[in-house]
């Protein structure tokens, strides 16, 4: 290699311009070059001075993996190769390949690797015989079977902009075979990648996003790697839509060997938002044991904690470490929760679209309350006739408490966890923006019952469980039952559970007064 060509490669690798590209906000969201080396960080760094390991990002974009995987590579084998340009033909030939997302996604990465889109351009550092080198992408399309990619879960009829001939499909190539192996025909030490996060499907005329990073996950898996690690949203914690089934196997697979936790997504992708947070982990096929988790917040690392990814007796993932003592001086394996109070969504059968009448039209018309996010509506009566209420009609005469099915607060600490909840008198129904709290043998009870929720104690027991925006009724299986002929504060229940000043202090940062927020 010629030293003009030697300078230009070395010019060529610029954090700066990636870094531009990392704050773009969309589902596939571009990778800073310092959260990648962090994840580099994790590996055995021998695997960068062996010119046998080869690595695989099967959802390349930026192509920042596999740059800031060559420049260790660079390093680490000039013992082996002594001549730069010997050493650059071995590793971009023999041991760096990606996957494209898309066409476009292909050349950025092909950019960023051998500093040409076509890998057998006179301007690319590596010399190959086709323009894609080991950057490959695949105009991969869809497996349609009743109406829906077999793979992915696309919508054949209401995919929107996936069925348009001008657009990409994203019917990404690494999830849309049985045999990824296939796809390079070899095997790899290394996996690590930033996958889509999330796919639109479309439902009955209406599209809506279902997660799909869990597809490269399970994929991955199935190369059968040394090493795998990726950074995805951190919803899986608690499962829900598509993810029940992949959080079950993440948390009893005892190979997961580290996680870096953060709960606010600013913190690693500046500018955007996605809920709930994001991870980055560690898989080792040939390591067993428990996991080393880092708890990163408020510009604060926690960690490692050795520990179990499921508490002995507990199927839930605590995803502070902070909490982890916490945990264990207030939940009692054999007491009560609270969550026996908490009806399933949608109490009444009511849907949040009806929004009644403003007045009753008859007399068996029944006070109705109605979601208290749209200004419009804070404050009134709103009416449904008795006909509307297909479940839970055994509820219509309790005294109870209404709170908002959505969650409050944002991606950041302190925030309120929950919206404020309100009283609710015999006679009165709800549409599905709310879940029912109850019986209470009176108002009072019902008070009492408020004032516990409002503590910090209890949203902060809602927390361990609450990795999304809705707030269901599995959010408080963590929050033990109480006595409801008294009110509470958090100075009774901080003593009741010998709570000490550090972990309040922990508590009170997470955890905002209830009274300085607007009703949700």
């Amino acid at each position: 290699m010629s030293d003009d060509k030697s300078s230009a490669f070395a010019k060529s690798y610029n954090p700066d311009v990636l870094s531009c590209l990392a704050n773009l906000s969309s589902d596939e969201i571009f990778t800073p070059p310092e959260v990648v080396n962090a994840m580099l960080d994790m590996l055995p760094q021998d695997l960068f001075r062996s010119p046998d390991t080869r690595f695989l990002d099967p959802c390349s974009k930026s192509g920042v993996f596999l740059r800031e995987i060559a420049k260790r590579l660079i390093t680490g084998l000039s013992p082996v190769f002594p001549k730069l340009e010997e050493r650059l033909q071995h590793i971009f030939k023999n041991q760096l390949f990606g996957i494209a997302i898309t066409e476009l996604t292909s050349l950025i990465s092909r950019r960023s690797l051998y500093c040409s889109k076509d890998a057998d351009s006179e301007y690319s550092v590596a010399h190959f015989d086709t323009p894609e080198g080991n950057v490959r992408f695949s105009d991969t399309r869809h497996t349609w079977q009743k109406g829906r990619c077999v793979f992915c879960g696309v919508s054949q009829k209401e995919g929107g902009i996936y069925q348009r001939e001008e657009m990409e499909l994203y019917a990404y190539e690494f999830i849309h075979t049985s045999d990824p192996q296939g796809i390079f025909n070899m095997k790899f030490d290394v996996v690590i990648s930033n996958p889509p996060y999330q796919l639109n499907v479309g439902v009955e005329k209406e599209n809506y996003a279902i997660p799909i990073y869990q597809k490269f996950v399970e994929q991955a898996k199935k190369l059968n790697p040394r090493y795998l690690t990726m950074i995805i949203p951190a919803r899986w914690y608690a499962g829900g839509r598509g993810l029940d089934d992949f959080r079950d196997e993440m948390l009893h697979d005892d190979r997961l060997q580290v996680i870096h936790d953060y709960p606010d997504a600013g913190d690693v992708f500046p500018g955007v938002q996605i809920k709930a947070g994001v991870c980055y982990f560690l898989w080792e096929r040939d390591r067993h044991g428990d996991c080393s988790v880092y708890t990163h917040l408020n510009g604060k690392v926690t960690g490692p904690v050795k520990r179990p990814l499921l508490e002995a007796g507990n199927e839930t993932f605590i995803r502070y470490n902070q909490a982890i003592s916490i945990i264990k001086k207030v939940c009692d394996p054999g007491g009560r929760s609270f969550s026996e109070l908490v009806s399933p969504q949608t109490p009444f059968g009511i849907v949040t679209s009806y929004k009644g009448t403003e007045s009753p039209r008859s007399d068996t018309d029944l006070k109705m309350y109605i979601s208290g996010n749209d200004r419009k509506y804070r404050g009134k009566a709103f009416y449904a006739p008795l006909s509307r209420v297909t479940k839970g009609e055994e509820m219509i005469p309790w005294h109870k408490v209404y709170i908002n099915m959505a969650g409050s607060g944002s991606d950041s600490f302190p925030h309120q966890i929950l919206g404020k909840p309100f009283y609710g008198e015999p006679g009165s129904i709800c549409n599905q923006s709310y879940l029912v709290i109850g019986p209470f043998r009176n108002k009072t009870e019902c008070e009492n019952a408020i004032s516990y929720i409002s503590t910090r104690f209890f949203r902060f027991m809602v927390l361990q469980k609450k990795n999304a925006q809705h707030a269901m009724r599995g959010v408080y299986q963590l929050v033990p039952m109480q006595d409801f002929t008294k009110s509470w504060t958090d100075e009774e229940l901080y003593a009741r559970y010998g709570i000490n000043a550090e972990e309040i202090a922990f508590i009170e940062s997470m955890i905002k007064p209830m009274e300085e927020a607007p009703d949700d």
